[in-house]
């Protein structure tokens, strides 16, 4: 009820620009092009994760973006899980292409053919959705998949990941701290390396930083199918093998999305021919990532032109 209660105080009456805290509007017209306006850019961070794969990010996590994406995360304003969701759309669309894009241009994106790309994203923790009452990174991708959709890119996201065991607070850690914290902490859920198997895989997020969450969360989707089925302790959403999901109590239009993607998807029975280099699983059913896309980084890691 709580989300919904939100949403719906969010729509009727918007109290302050999320990004500069203009009021009577949930983002102003300058920080949506500040967020979204300009080119998408490859981001690396220094030092860089092992097996961290190519990440997109629309902006710098600075200012206004900070703002909104704090105030989104932190504040509950999930009204502005929709401008979030074009500027996440505009970075996995540049990943999937390979070059810079505008994010919220007008263009069309449609790259033909039915096979959907899967948006991945990185979850949160448990008590963290406890206490904000959503899933931020979760919310963002469903916004972005359906711009993708509406600019003719088939997109689906597929919340298959969750947590193996509790992680300690990320805020005071440094780059390796973080590593070391997050290591082993993700895992596909059962049945979810088959979902991972329809289509290129994008891992999503809101913001990156030192990229540990990314790289674990990349380390998980390819170990998938090499994992047992069970994993005692493991939180978070719990996939069948009949692809329905039993996800976080008190979600709403999000947990019924997901769960509606993996049953439609399970009941086909067919499994799409794709390239290797496309994502999603190689010959030997091997789960890959194509790229990752996140909404904001931090400004060091968007400069990559490095010995």
């Amino acid at each position: 009820m709580r989300g919904w209660w939100q949403d719906l105080t969010d729509l009727v009456l918007p109290g302050e620009c999320g990004g500069c805290g203009v009021p009577r509007t949930v983002l102003c017209a300058r920080c949506r092009r500040v967020l979204s306006g300009g080119a998408v850019h490859r981001v690396r961070p220094v030092p860089e994760p092992p097996a961290l794969p190519v990440v997109y990010a629309a902006a710098r996590y600075a200012d206004e973006v900070r703002a909104t994406l704090l105030a989104h995360k932190e504040r509950g304003a999930l009204a502005l899980a929709g401008p979030l969701g074009v500027a996440l759309a505009g970075a996995v669309y540049a990943g999937l292409r390979g070059g810079p894009v505008s994010a919220g241009d007008g263009a069309e994106w449609s790259r033909g053919g039915r096979v959907p790309v899967l948006l991945v994203p990185v979850p949160s923790g448990r008590r963290a959705v406890r206490a904000r009452g959503h899933d931020p990174a979760r919310r963002i991708a469903l916004a972005a998949a359906g711009e993708l959709r509406r600019r003719g890119l088939p997109a689906r996201v597929v919340g298959v990941l969750r947590q193996r065991r509790a992680v300690a607070d990320q805020s005071g850690l440094n780059s390796r701290q973080r590593l070391a914290n997050l290591a082993g902490a993700l895992a596909v859920a059962p049945g979810g390396a088959r979902l991972l198997r329809q289509g290129p895989v994008v891992l999503v997020d809101d913001v990156m930083t030192t990229g540990a969450s990314l790289a674990e969360a990349a380390r998980a989707v390819r170990a998938a199918s090499d994992r047992p089925r069970t994993h005692p302790g493991a939180t978070g959403p719990i996939w069948s093998d009949a692809g329905t999901s039993a996800v976080y109590g008190g979600e709403t239009w999000e947990s019924r999305e997901e769960q509606n993607v993996g049953s439609r998807r399970e009941r086909t029975g067919r499994r799409p021919a794709r390239q290797v280099n496309a994502g999603g699983a190689d010959a030997d059913g091997v789960v890959d990532v194509a790229c990752a896309a996140v909404v904001a980084a931090s400004p060091d890691s968007f400069e990559i032109n490095r010995n």
